[in-house]
């Protein structure tokens, strides 16, 4: 049997029909709130860029696997597909190499007026490892963080027992892979 290669650039990720699931890890305040309200509260600062992660992975090197300070808690959260399509739809990618038609200028002005960045990072094996292959992250702020918060987060959830679970696991040599989330290629939107 052939196996199949993962594309270079995909989104992987759980979803469904309607919605698409990221990750982001905070400080026990920030998630305590947001798990109890169902959205991000008054501790979740609006006016700071953040990154959405579709991949588990990902994150969890990004996090440490919840032993980061500051990055204790690990929070699922499913968004409208809608929503998550708009802003990749209008991401600027952080480096200047993905557009050889503008200028640096041009670029950075782009860059920084945008409610959206995209960064595709090495996807990560268990033990934190790069693959050669990549996987998108998002940062958001302005409008685009107001959105996430108020308007597209269908349903939040704290996975850091699952996480911790997880790492003890995989710390200890168990081969993690058949119990990590079911990620897929997610289909980019135009």
């Amino acid at each position: 049997m052939e196996s199949i290669q993962p594309q270079a650039r995909a989104i992987r990720a759980v979803y469904t029909d309607t919605t698409i699931r990221v990750y982001q890890a905070f400080s026990p305040l920030i998630a305590d709130e947001a798990v109890q309200l169902g959205t991000f509260g008054p501790h979740f600062k609006r006016t700071r860029m953040t990154w959405i992660k579709p991949s588990f992975l990902w994150m969890m090197y990004r996090c440490g696997w919840a032993e980061k300070e500051g990055q204790e808690r690990v929070l699922a959260i499913d968004l409208k597909r809608s929503g998550f399509d708009d802003l990749v739809r209008t991401a600027v990618e952080s480096t200047h190499r993905a557009y050889p038609n503008l200028s640096l200028a041009e670029w950075q002005k782009l860059i920084q007026t945008s409610q959206v960045r995209c960064q595709w990072d090495p996807e990560r094996t268990p033990d934190g490892s790069p693959l050669p292959y990549r996987s998108l992250q998002l940062g958001l702020r302005g409008e685009a963080v107001s959105h996430y918060v108020d308007d597209w987060i269908v349903r939040l959830s704290d996975i850091t027992d699952y996480v911790k679970d997880l790492n003890q696991k995989r710390r200890s040599g168990v081969d993690i892979r058949p119990e990590l989330p079911p990620e897929r290629d997610y289909p980019m939107p135009d």
